[in-house]
């Protein structure tokens, strides 16, 4: 008898309300993970200061983004705060068939669409210790006027309901231990019994 691991990557899913500290988490396991895949998306906001296109996200024009929707190129998308978000299909779906782990930083929304298209997924909701936490990174971040701070908090109220869609939760209390939790939960997923391939021989 032989056992392996199943050949395809893993997708994980990394969702949470605006401020949250998605960003800051998820490039701290990228530098922990180096074989971690980063799937860059597509937006129609503003980039904000030390931002990259095709790095940080694909800046897109609101034609051109809604030309993307109606070729079908993203596994996701959704409009929130005023602008579009959303996720390149191919790219994802080229890394997972390569044996690689992709890892997906998006709002509730894209979570729903992506859940319905990758039944398989791992899904992580990343949750603040508490309300006025969240206030204060997003103030903390100077770019936002007071009725986005409002619209953003509100947003986050109606994104805590979604917590039970979600198959694990992580508190972000400190990054690195948020960082570590993730950690675990990907390596968990890599070891599930449904993921090994058994072989005589």
């Amino acid at each position: 008898m032989k056992a392996n691991y199943q050949n395809d990557g893993l997708l994980i899913v990394v969702s949470g309300p605006s401020g949250v500290g998605k960003g800051t988490v998820c490039a701290a396991l990228r530098e922990k993970k180096t074989d971690l895949t980063y799937s860059v998306s597509a937006t129609t906001r503003q980039p904000r200061e030390g931002e990259e296109h095709g790095v940080n996200y694909f800046f897109e024009t609101e034609t051109s983004f809604k030309k993307m929707i109606q070729n079908e190129e993203l596994i996701e998308w959704a409009q929130y705060v005023g602008n579009y978000y959303g996720t390149p299909r191919r790219f994802v779906e080229d890394t997972l068939r390569s044996g690689k782990d992709v890892l997906l930083e998006i709002d509730v929304q894209g979570a729903q669409q992506v859940k319905q298209r990758f039944s398989n997924g791992i899904f992580i909701f990343l949750l603040p210790p508490s309300i006025d936490d969240l206030r204060e990174r997003i103030v903390g971040r100077g770019s936002e006027t007071e009725a986005s701070i409002h619209n953003r908090l509100g947003a986050a109220t109606d994104e805590f309901k979604h917590v039970q869609y979600y198959d694990y939760v992580v508190i972000n209390d400190r990054v690195e231990a948020a960082c570590e939790r993730i950690d675990a939960i990907i390596t968990a997923e890599h070891c599930k019994k449904d993921r090994i391939v058994m072989m005589n021989g």
